[in-house]
C-alpha cells in the first residue's frame, strides 16, 4: 500500500460567499495530492504522459463531513491500496489544522494509449515505482 500526504492552504479564491471551500474545489485538492504524490516517487505526470499514456478520470466520489474554511491548512493524505493494473483508484482523507475529518474522496483514473485512445496497462515507469509498496 502507498501513502502520501501534502498540505494545501485554502485561498480566498477557493471559498464561497459563506467562506466555505466550494465543493468542486476538492476535486483540484484530489489532484493536487495526486500529481504531487508521483512527484515524491520520482514521477510526473508530464513523464507519463511523453510516455504515450493518458489518464482520464473514470469516476471521482467526495464525502463532505464539516466545512474547510478560507486560510485553514488543510492536510490531504493520499493512500492506493492496490497496486495499479489498467486503472488506478487513489483515496484521500482531508482533515483541517485541528486534525479534524472534514472531507473523504475517491477518484479512480485508467491508463489510455494516447495514439490509439484505447484502455491499456499501467506504463512500466508507473508499475516500478510502485513495486516497493505492494
Amino acid at each position: 500500500m502507498y501513502t502520501n500526504s501534502i498540505q494545501i492552504r485554502v485561498r480566498y479564491a477557493d471559498t464561497d460567499q459563506m467562506g466555505y471551500v466550494y465543493y468542486g474545489n476538492y476535486a483540484t485538492y484530489y489532484e493536487v495530492a495526486r500529481v504531487e504524490s508521483l512527484r515524491t516517487l520520482g514521477l510526473t505526470y508530464k513523464e507519463i504522459e511523453k510516455s504515450g499514456i493518458m489518464m482520464p478520470v473514470l469516476e471521482n466520489r467526495s464525502k463532505y463531513l464539516r466545512p474547510a474554511m478560507y486560510d485553514e491548512l488543510l492536510t490531504i493524505k493520499l493512500c492506493i491500496a492496490e497496486m495499479p493494473s489498467n486503472r488506478v483508484t487513489f483515496k484521500y482523507e482531508i482533515f483541517n489544522e485541528h486534525e479534524k475529518l472534514i472531507n473523504l474522496g475517491e477518484t479512480t483514473l485508467a491508463f489510455v494509449n494516447a495514439h490509439s485512445r484505447k484502455p491499456c496497462e499501467a506504463p512500466e515507469i508507473l508499475v516500478n515505482a510502485f513495486k516497493p509498496y505492494f
